[in-house]
């Protein structure tokens, strides 16, 4: 509950940055129980092993710079996960998330044990396609009203990284 205070005004700052690539916030979204609500789901993917989720601080002043997610993890034969990730509207484009990527690629296969990592973005994220290949992702398909997003279904690029994949792009 500490971050709340930097969460609410880093997502209320970029609002209107975010909205176009989110779920359509609910009226509540940057309210303290909203948040206390959703440490507690974080809390509880963690415990079954559904999702791992992470704030990213910056090094050098440890200020909050966006999030992101580990979630859908399936285990038996798939032994996989879905990603996804935000940053603010005035640490966009710094590597703030590149970098959080790197250090999550490696601990989502050597320590959780996947074997695939998943994410997609809406095609004309340009940023977030960048970012994806950047890391190492390869983009594998495309999926037509895949999510609903800001309140439309959207069509999406498809992206994953298998655990075999050279390590280049994580390091």
């Amino acid at each position: 509950m500490t971050d709340f205070p930097a969460w609410s005004a880093l997502r209320e700052a970029s609002r209107d940055f975010l909205t176009p690539w989110e779920p359509t916030w609910p009226n509540d979204d940057l309210s303290r129980t909203a948040f206390r609500q959703r440490m507690r789901r974080y809390a509880e993917d963690q415990r079954t092993d559904q999702a791992y989720p992470f704030f990213v601080f910056r090094k050098e002043d440890n200020e909050l710079v966006g999030g992101l997610v580990l979630a859908n993890i399936r285990r038996g034969v798939a032994q996989s996960g879905s990603l996804g990730y935000w940053v603010g509207v005035a640490h966009a484009r710094r590597g703030y998330m590149t970098a959080a990527l790197r250090a999550l690629i490696p601990a989502a296969f050597d320590v959780l044990r996947l074997h695939r990592l998943e994410a997609a973005c809406i095609p004309t994220n340009v940023a977030s396609t960048r970012l994806l290949e950047k890391t190492g992702f390869q983009r594998e398909g495309y999926a037509r009203e895949y999510l609903c997003i800001n309140g439309t279904w959207q069509d999406h690029l498809l992206y994953a990284r298998l655990c075999v994949d050279p390590r280049s792009g994580t390091g």
